[in-house]
C-alpha cells in the first residue's frame, strides 16, 4: 500500500463542537458560524509526484454552455479501489486467474448490459444508471489517483488544489440557504489529500462522524452521547439566565454576531438542521430496504440531505477496498452492501422526484489488477490498478441504460472511448452550473482554474456528451 501522502494532512475535526455538553464562549460560538474555520490551511508546497503521468495530448475544445440541471450531487467513493472485473466489468471468458471466484456475469433490466454476479439489485435500475467502463489515468498510486480523481489535477504541481466537493461549496455558497453546510462527509473523511487545498479551512467537508446506523446517529457537534434534548433545552435557558454581560451590551456587534452564531448552533442541534439527520423519521421498511447497515444508512442519509438542500454529500463507504489479501471474502460481504444501498437509493431518489436534479457517481480512485495474485503474502488478492476501471453516473442529466467505453478481454487496458478525471469532472461541473474553466480564488493571487487545460499538460477524451441529456 503506498501510505505516502503528497500533501499534508489537515487536522480534520469529526464536527463541529456545538454541543452544549461543553462550553461555548465568545471564540467557539464565532467558530460554529464560520461552520468550522478551526483547521490548517493546507500547504501549497507540494512534494514530488509518487507516479509517473502518462504523455500529455492536447484536450478538447470547451463544449457550449449547458443548461444546470443537477441541484445537488452524491459521490460515493470506495476508496481503496474496488475492483472493476468482479464487479461492474466482468469478463467470463477470461479465466480464474482473473475471475477467480466470481465467473458469472448476470443479465441487467436493459438488453445487453451484464453486471457482476453480486449486484442483482443494481441489475434491475440499470435503466437509471450509466456504467464508464474506460476510465484510466494510469496512476497506482492511492493519494496520488485519490487527488486526481477528484481535482483532475495531477500531483506534484506547484499548487494544492481543492477537491471537487470544495469547489462545489465554493460556487455554491453565496446561494445556499441551509443550516447545514453545503460539502457534507458521510462519515468520516479519508485524508487521502487535503480536500479543502488553497481554498482553506472554511471550504472543509463538515464530517458527521457518528453511525448512521446506530439507534442513534449521534452527529459529531450536533448530537451528543447521553445528553437528552430536555437537557440540551434546559442548559440552553441557564446559558441565557447567566450571560449578563450579552445582556448588559446588546449594542455590541461582536456579541450580535456571537449570538446569531450560537443560534445557528442551537438550530443544528435541536432545530431542523438537526431533523436532517434523524432517520427514524422514516418508515423502518424503508430503512429496511436500504439495508440496515452502516453503508444503506448513510445512503438514506444522503437523500435526506438532497432533500434539505445540500449541493455536495461525499459517502466515504466504510471499511474501503484495499483488498491486497482477503480479496474475494471481502467482496462477498461488501458488494452485497454496496449493490443493496446504491440500488435503493437510485429508486429512492426517482420516487421522491429527485433523480432528474441530483447527480450520483461511484468509483474508487483506481481498480484492482485484473490478474489475481495468487503468490504469497497475497493468496489471492488484487492490487491497484489505474490503468483501466469503471465509475457509475447516474441522475442530475446523465442518461441511464448507457455503457461508455469498454476494456479488453481481460479488463487489462482501455479498448475504446478513454474517460480521463478531467472528462469525468468536467461533465459533473457542466451539469451542474459550474464554469470547468472558471478562476479559483488563490490566497497568494496565483493563476488557478477550477479544470486544468491543455496547456497544462491535462490528458482528455472529452466530456460525456453521449450520456449527458
Amino acid at each position: 500500500m503506498n501510505t505516502n501522502p503528497i500533501y499534508p494532512t489537515s487536522a480534520y475535526p469529526m464536527g463541529l463542537n456545538l454541543s452544549l455538553g461543553h462550553s461555548i464562549n465568545r471564540r467557539d460560538a464565532l467558530r460554529v458560524g464560520l461552520f468550522g474555520t478551526a483547521g490548517m490551511l493546507c500547504s501549497n508546497n507540494v512534494l514530488a509526484a509518487a507516479a509517473e503521468m502518462p504523455a500529455a495530448v492536447p484536450a478538447p475544445a470547451s463544449p457550449p454552455p449547458r443548461t444546470a440541471k443537477a441541484k445537488s450531487v452524491i459521490q460515493i467513493f470506495l476508496w481503496g479501489g474496488m475492483s472493476h472485473i468482479d464487479t461492474w466489468d466482468p469478463k467470463p471468458d477470461a479465466g480464474y486467474d482473473y475471475m477467480g471466484e466470481f465467473r458469472t456475469a448476470i443479465p441487467t433490466n436493459v438488453d445487453g448490459i451484464q453486471i457482476g454476479e453480486l449486484f442483482p439489485n443494481l441489475a434491475k435500475q440499470a435503466d437509471k444508471y450509466a456504467l464508464i467502463r474506460s476510465m484510466t489515468h494510469r496512476n497506482n498510486g492511492h493519494e496520488t489517483a485519490a487527488y486526481l480523481m477528484q481535482t483532475a489535477h495531477a500531483p506534484g504541481e506547484r499548487l494544492a488544489y481543492p477537491s471537487v466537493g470544495a469547489v462545489f461549496a465554493h460556487f455554491k455558497s453565496p446561494g445556499y440557504k441551509g443550516l447545514i453546510p453545503p460539502y457534507v462527509v458521510l462519515t468520516q473523511p479519508q485524508g487521502r489529500f487535503c480536500e479543502e487545498g488553497f481554498l482553506g479551512p472554511k471550504m472543509k467537508p463538515f464530517a458527521t462522524g457518528g453511525d448512521p446506523n446506530a439507534a442513534r446517529f449521534e452527529v459529531e457537534g450536533i448530537v451528543s452521547r447521553g445528553i437528552s434534548d430536555s437537557r440540551q433545552v434546559a442548559r440552553r435557558e441557564l446559558l441565557r439566565k447567566m450571560d449578563t454581560l450579552g445582556a448588559a451590551m446588546a449594542s455590541s456587534p461582536q456579541l450580535a454576531a456571537a449570538e446569531e452564531a450560537k443560534q445557528q448552533a442551537y438550530e443544528l442541534i435541536l432545530g431542523q438542521g438537526r431533523d436532517v439527520f434523524d432517520l427514524a423519521k422514516e418508515k423502518p421498511d424503508l430503512r429496511d430496504r436500504y439495508g440496515r447497515h452502516t453503508f444503506g444508512q448513510d445512503c438514506l442519509a444522503a437523500r435526506r440531505l438532497v432533500e434539505a438542500g445540500v449541493p455536495y454529500i461525499v459517502i466515504n463507504y466504510p471499511g474501503g477496498w484495499d483488498t491486497h489479501s482477503n480479496h474475494f471474502p471481502t467482496m462477498r460481504r461488501q458488494c452485497p452492501q454496496l449493490d443493496q444501498g446504491l440500488a435503493m437509493l437510485l429508486q429512492d431518489l426517482q420516487d421522491h422526484g429527485l433523480l432528474d436534479s441530483t447527480i450520483v457517481w461511484c468509483c474508487g480512485e483506481f481498480g484492482r489488477g485484473p490478474k489475481v495474485d495468487w503468490q504469497p503474502p497475497w493468496n489471492g488478492g488484487r492490487n491497484h490498478y489505474g490503468n483501466v476501471f469503471t465509475a457509475l453516473v447516474a441522475g442530475g442529466g446523465f442518461q441511464g441504460g448507457h455503457v461508455v467505453g469498454s476494456s479488453d478481454k481481460r479488463a487489462e487496458e482501455v479498448q475504446d472511448r478513454p474517460v480521463y478525471p478531467v472528462d469525468l469532472l468536467g461533465s459533473i461541473y457542466a451539469l451542474s452550473g459550474i464554469d470547468p474553466n472558471a478562476r479559483l480564488p488563490h490566497p497568494m493571487g496565483s493563476e488557478a482554474h477550477v479544470l486544468p487545460a491543455a496547456a497544462e499538460g491535462a490528458k482528455s477524451g472529452g466530456i460525456l456528451t453521449e450520456i449527458m441529456g
